[in-house]
């Protein structure tokens, strides 16, 4: 390896060819489809800004409030702050490549396959997870610049990092606590002992305090998240876990990770960084055992995908045959992802591929305009006396983020949910009367209503077999009890 500060120089033309190429692909592709329901869910919260809400920090609904109210109220709009962010997950993966001592061809292999997985291409959605990698990535640059380097103050720019991405996810603590625990199994020990480690963490504790405070006096939400989260999807999570692994970053790709995981843990030269490998592999415990979700450790699952394309561009060297392999995977991995991750598809003929059950977050973008019509529909065919007094209930935030976005155009009533932080929003007036209901469980609603009537099912008209396809909607009237007193066994997490 490289001496720790004769470092190769940072591949800039290359590296921004492929930033911008890729920024090219998703914005040409980010106004397909539609919202995305998590992003329908960000519209509303980022009307209320707040420290924190229950299943979330602020700042994703923030940036894309930020950028609707600088260009407009428009799905292209929405998604800039995603396209941004999966440039800014390019850059700092070269940059972090070259803090490891790849040259030009590992800086390009590393962006370059980068910006055919998922994890990138999945960008042209606003999504926590989106802006969460970026935070980690730059986390772990500056503590690789401070363990390579022998330069203790980078801990502080770690640990300013750390602090600002915990206003994005919290989870940005499983980071921390990996990096600990690893350089206390792989070392260098010493670092322990540094007053700039721990000044680093310092700063990122106070950055975060306004977070921590709301949780604190809110009862700590993300906890009760969490164990939601768990109990939901722990076990196919647990299940699941190992295999998405490889598969996160491309299967034709894993053996670059891999390769850098092995290279890590056992080359002398990155001895310094030996901590980062082992934080992968506590952060994979860690999620195992809670029952989080797979790709909660991908940050430092990138750092060994980084530390891979050194090993193989070393490898390959100037051997164009040796070059076959590491290029072949990155192109099978790309066609295969550009497919699933991009809304590339004709929606007329999506409902007929594998694509929306390979990949919730397609599926996910299709129907909600036609949904909401059809709800008006319903609202329609009410009497005048019923819509003067009626609301609209929902079961997640999904729906009733669509009703919110698409529902004045057809001078809908106020939508209510009791999902997640939805539930804070409520209750529906005292004098309301008439529901009309979409996707709760019919045995909440006997208890409930007086009477309640299936009036049609949600249909995207794409043949897309999503979360909301044939979901009932009904009527019900006639509240058995104050909605005050309703609305305490309407709130639910997952």
């Amino acid at each position: 390896m490289e001496e720790r500060d004769a470092l190769p120089p940072f591949a800039a033309f290359p590296v921004a060819a492929v930033t911008v190429l890729c920024v090219a692909l998703l914005a040409a592709t980010s106004g397909q489809y539609g919202y995305h329901r998590d992003e329908l869910y960000f519209r509303i919260l980022g009307r209320h800004l707040s420290w924190g809400y229950v299943d979330e920090p602020p700042l994703t609904p923030l940036l894309g409030r930020a950028s609707t109210a600088l260009f407009g109220d428009n799905l292209v709009a929405f998604r800039l702050p995603a396209l941004l962010c999966a440039a800014a997950t390019l850059v700092v993966a070269g940059l972090i490549v070259r803090e490891l001592g790849g040259g030009r061809a590992a800086q390009v292999l590393a962006t370059a396959g980068l910006a055919t997985t998922g994890v990138v291409l999945l960008g042209h959605t606003l999504a926590t997870a989106t802006v969460d990698v970026v935070f980690w990535l730059l986390v772990i640059l500056f503590a690789s610049r401070a363990l390579l380097r022998g330069r203790p103050r980078w801990w502080l720019a770690a640990g300013l990092a750390a602090g600002l991405g915990s206003y994005n996810k919290q989870l940005v603590a499983l980071l921390l606590i990996g990096l600990v625990a690893g350089l206390l199994i792989g070392g260098p020990r010493r670092e322990l002992r540094s007053p700039w480690l721990w000044a680093g963490m310092a700063i990122a504790l106070v950055v975060a305090v306004p977070n921590i405070v709301y949780q604190i006096t809110h009862g700590w939400p993300q906890l009760e998240m969490a164990r939601a989260i768990a109990r939901n999807k722990g076990d196919d999570d647990r299940v699941t876990f190992v295999p998405l692994q490889l598969a996160l970053l491309g299967l034709p790709s894993a053996a670059i990770w891999i390769i850098g995981l092995v290279r890590v843990l056992r080359d002398q030269a990155w001895r310094p960084v030996r901590a980062l490998a082992w934080a992968y592999l506590v952060a994979c415990a860690l999620t195992l055992v809670s029952g989080g979700q797979p790709y909660y450790p991908l940050g430092l699952l990138i750092f060994l995908y980084a530390a891979g394309t050194v090993v193989v561009a070393r490898w390959a060297g100037r051997r164009r045959a040796r070059w076959a392999w590491p290029v072949a995977a990155l192109v099978l991995s790309g066609a295969t992802t550009l497919v699933v991750a991009l809304p590339l598809i004709p929606l007329s003929s999506l409902g007929s591929t594998g694509v929306p059950a390979a990949s919730s977050v397609v599926g996910d973008q299709v129907g909600w305009p036609v949904y909401v019509r059809e709800v008006a529909e319903v609202v329609d065919g009410l009497p005048a006396a019923d819509r003067a007094h009626a609301v609209l209930l929902t079961a997640n935030y999904g729906e009733a983020g669509a009703l919110d976005r698409y529902g004045p155009r057809y001078h809908l009533p106020a939508a209510y949910s009791g999902h997640n932080e939805l539930y804070h929003y409520g209750p529906p007036p005292e004098s309301t009367t008439v529901a009309v209901v979409v996707g709760v469980d019919p045995a909440a609603l006997a208890t409930a209503f007086a009477t309640c009537a299936k009036m049609g099912e949600l249909d995207n008209r794409a043949g897309v077999d999503n979360e909301e396809q044939g979901v009932a909607i009904r009527v019900c009237r006639g509240p058995r009890e104050t909605w005050a007193a309703l609305w305490t066994r309407a709130q639910h997490y997952d």
